[in-house]
Parts: C-alpha cells; sequence; structure tokens
C-alpha cells in the first residue's frame, strides 16, 4: 500500500513538473510573439524617426532635395516642378495629426496648435499639386533677411501660388527621405493660434527625425533669403506683360 501510494504522488509530482513546464514553455513563447508583433508594428508605423529616415534614403527612390543652386528666375515656367504630392486624402481635419503621430513624425507646438485649429481644414476631393521650392534670392532679392509679404507678392507676380495649409502635414508625411539639415517654409495664408498669433508651417529634418513646425507668419516677419520656400504651380496662365513686369523688377535690397 505504502509503495502505491509512493509511487501515485511521484506520478502526480512529474505529472505537475511536466504541465508546469508545458505552462512556462507557452508563455515565454508567448511573450516572445508579442515582442516580434510589437516591433514589427513599431517598424511599420514609425518612419520620421533618424534611424529611420536612414533606412528610407536606402529602400526608397530618393526625392530630389529642395535645396538646388541659387539660379534667378524669370517666371513660374522657369523652375522646374520640385515634388508632386497628392492632398483630400484626409477624412476630417483631425485625421493629420494621427497619421503624423503614426509614423512618428514629430510635431511642434505651434504646428499642433495650428493642426487644431477651426481654420486649418482639409480637401474633400483627391488632387495631385505640383510643389515649387524658390528662395528669395532666386526671384530677385538681394538683402541677407526679406519680410515675408514681400516674398509672397513678388512670387506671385512671377506667377507662384501660395500654398493650401493642408499641404504642411501632406508633404510631412509623403517627404519621408528629407536630408539632414533642411528646412521648408510652406508658403500659405498664415493660421492664427488660439491666442491671434499667425503661424506658417516648416517642414523640417533637424537631425532628431523628421518633424512638422510652426514659424512667425507676420507680414513684416523676417525670412533669410537663402531660406527655401514651397509654393505651388499654378494653372493659370500668366499675361505676358505681368511677367515682362516681374521680370524687369530690379533686385530688392
Amino acid at each position: 500500500m505504502g509503495v502505491i501510494f509512493h509511487q501515485e504522488v511521484d506520478c502526480r509530482v512529474r505529472h505537475d513538473r511536466s504541465t508546469s513546464g508545458h505552462r512556462s514553455l507557452r508563455l515565454a513563447y508567448a511573450m516572445l510573439c508579442a515582442v516580434c508583433i510589437f516591433q514589427l508594428a513599431s517598424e511599420a508605423r514609425a518612419q520620421c524617426a533618424a534611424r529611420d529616415v536612414l533606412q528610407n534614403h536606402l529602400t526608397l527612390k530618393k526625392a530630389p532635395s529642395a535645396g538646388v543652386p541659387q539660379v534667378p528666375v524669370r517666371s513660374a515656367a522657369d523652375v522646374p516642378t520640385w515634388k508632386t504630392i497628392a492632398l483630400g486624402t484626409f477624412v476630417d481635419s483631425f485625421a493629420p495629426r494621427n497619421a503624423l503621430d503614426k509614423k512618428g513624425c514629430g510635431v511642434g507646438g505651434l504646428a499642433a496648435e495650428i493642426l487644431a485649429r477651426p481654420a486649418f481644414v482639409v480637401g474633400s476631393t483627391k488632387t495631385d499639386v505640383e510643389l515649387v521650392a524658390v528662395s528669395a534670392v532666386e526671384i530677385g532679392f538681394s538683402a541677407e533677411v526679406v519680410n515675408l509679404a514681400a516674398i509672397y507678392a513678388r512670387a506671385q507676380l512671377f506667377g507662384f501660388e501660395l500654398a493650401a495649409a493642408e499641404v504642411g502635414p501632406q508633404l510631412r508625411l509623403q517627404y519621408l527621405d528629407q536630408p539632414m539639415g533642411e528646412f521648408l517654409i510652406i508658403g500659405m495664408e498664415p493660421i492664427k493660434t488660439w491666442s491671434g498669433e499667425p503661424v506658417i508651417l516648416n517642414v523640417a529634418n533637424g537631425g532628431a527625425g523628421l518633424i512638422l513646425i510652426g514659424q512667425d507668419g507676420r507680414p513684416d516677419a523676417e525670412i533669410a533669403a537663402i531660406s527655401r520656400i514651397v509654393f505651388v504651380r499654378s494653372n493659370r496662365s500668366v499675361p505676358a506683360d505681368e511677367l515682362a513686369k516681374a521680370a524687369a523688377l530690379p533686385p530688392t535690397p
């Protein structure tokens, strides 16, 4: 009887140990799977961190940088399209911020406030827009800094159009291989913060990753003449007399 009892206890102990071991293995396997899934999901989401940008340069077809030689232009037709992006892909005005967060793109405080303002709207119809990037130097300014209103006025005289505010987050999401150190000002109508401060957007790669930031959008805001500003290529034809007038303008100090 004692032998039988001992055998039963021994079998139960072995069974419990075996069951416990199997449970431990299953738990370890489940944890490993969870870690792998999380890592894969994180890699699928994050595309804006510094290391992701380096990977994007290797895997994506490299987009041309907006930083080209500063060559004076005579009209918008002289400037090649730098990049074509899609607008009207967001379901509502909250979607841009969610999309930026999903890809791991940074959003500065001013930019975040602008994206949350009622004045920030998105298109309801998907369209492709051609973007050009020019500096104040290229459109005839010779001073080191130029106020924003003067740049806008001269650019429109040459046949460029201001971009919709949606271009800011869309360009950030569609320009994942932006070179380090490049800051692109979005030539747009400013949107006021809750405190009434006019702000425009800037698509940047400062070295710590891809980010969308806001900057001073007042008419007298000083812009470095070599800074590149993104405008939209206009579909309208500019009258010859307007082009001649723009081309004849002397360099503005």
